[in-house]
């Protein structure tokens, strides 16, 4: 007896066949598949159980709609189609995409839109496998749909754990950071420190240090490591080390800043720089010697004489070469009373609102005009002015300021 194929029974088959297509990617979604996996189970879902022949998907991409299914399609189709280049007017149901010569999608029958609010986040491109059976458009639009919307939430959670890692990687370099700086600055009457750390950002790239190796030895410095974030954090950390391990064994600046330079290079390959300063002073000689590598020259300033001069022989910057090509230790004797400005290029490259930059003539011109007084009042006085002269421009750089009055 043969049996008789109903309309019925055809409505039921591809209830059937939805049915299944649709457990096959809820499972997949529910077992939290990798995206490629989803992605294929969705593409051969749609070719084994629903009336389809050809798929193409794309899916947006923070501004453009990139391929991500491709079958079936003998035409040539773009890789990415620029957010700009795609309208969809939703009254009229009308698509418009713009794409160069030798791209058609003339081949495919249907295309359906995926939004979320006012956003398209998806486009399928269709062909129909049996031209006699009807596609159900709003099945395959929502079954499409539960499949992008999941593609999204991963992107999204990926996108939340990728920034709790580079927070959680902040607040270890920001941490790491503080622990290089000296908890507590001398306030005695043969020395008295003041500074002022003004970061970018939550990480920057400045250091500074002050070393009371004995009654009668005292060495500071002042840093600006390249780059920002851990990688500059480390960098700076390694370099402490190194320098504190090295100031327990010798005095001698010359090998301390080779050495420096030295470790620079090997951990960095060149790719990486330290702008650094390094001061010595021995109250017992009333000696100071110095090396600058590359950093902004301090200013020391002559109590006694009532003048100021720049701090500037030394060496290039550390890490840039594997031997430096020259060095000049600097020396100033019968010191008495004296003060040491130890700044970052932060300072005098800040700007205000018209773009003028702050300058190291008018610090210099600053400093002329206040030798010698005490740190807190010149950090005080020092930073309202360039307050009043940044006012309305956006700071690029940290800022650091180390004054240290030797009397």
């Amino acid at each position: 007896m043969p049996f008789n194929v109903t309309p019925t029974t055809v409505a039921y088959q591809k209830k059937e066949l939805e049915l299944k297509a649709l457990l096959e990617i809820t499972q997949a979604i529910n077992e939290n598949k990798p995206a490629s996996v989803l992605l294929d189970i969705f593409k051969f879902t749609c070719l084994v159980h629903l009336n389809i022949r050809s798929i193409l998907l794309y899916m947006i991409n923070q501004d453009q709609y990139e391929r991500k299914i491709s079958h079936g399609v003998k035409n040539n189709v773009p890789e990415i189609i620029p957010e700009k280049q795609v309208e969809y007017e939703k009254g009229e149901g009308k698509l418009n995409i713009q794409v160069g010569p030798g791209f058609s999608f003339s081949e495919l029958e249907n295309y359906l839109p995926v939004f979320h609010k006012d956003r398209m986040l998806a486009i399928l491109f269709l062909k129909k496998k049996d031209e006699l059976v009807e596609l159900d458009l709003n099945f395959t639009q929502a079954l499409t749909n539960i499949m992008v919307v999941a593609l999204e939430n991963k992107r999204f959670a990926k996108r939340q754990l990728e920034q709790e890692r580079l927070k959680k990687e902040v607040e270890i370099a920001s941490n790491v950071q503080r622990m290089l700086f000296p908890s507590v600055l001398p306030k005695t009457a043969k020395l008295k420190a003041k500074v002022t750390y003004v970061p970018h950002s939550t990480v920057g790239g400045d250091y500074y240090d002050l070393i009371q190796k004995s009654e009668d030895e005292v060495f500071f410095c002042i840093a600006d490591v390249s780059g920002k974030g851990m990688p500059a954090a480390l960098l700076m950390s390694n370099f402490q080390a190194a320098l504190r391990t090295l100031l327990r064994s010798s005095s001698d600046l010359k090998m301390i800043v080779e050495q420096l330079n030295f470790t620079i290079f090997d951990n960095t390959k060149g790719e990486k720089f330290i702008t650094f300063f390094l001061g010595h002073y021995d109250y017992k000689k009333r000696e100071l010697t110095y090396i600058n590598a590359g950093h902004n020259a301090p200013i020391l300033c002559w109590e006694g004489e009532k003048r100021s001069e720049l701090l500037g022989a030394g060496t290039t910057i550390l890490g840039a070469f594997e031997e430096l090509p020259f060095m000049e230790v600097g020396k100033r004797q019968h010191l008495k009373g004296f003060t040491i400005h130890l700044y970052t290029d932060g300072l005098t490259e800040s700007f205000n609102e018209l773009e003028e930059e702050y300058g190291d003539h008018r610090f210099n011109q600053f400093v002329k005009s206040l030798l010698c007084i005490d740190p807190d009042q010149f950090h005080e006085l020092f930073f309202e002015d360039l307050k009043n002269f940044s006012a309305g421009g956006i700071q690029r750089d940290d800022i650091t300021l180390l004054s240290l009055r030797f009397q």
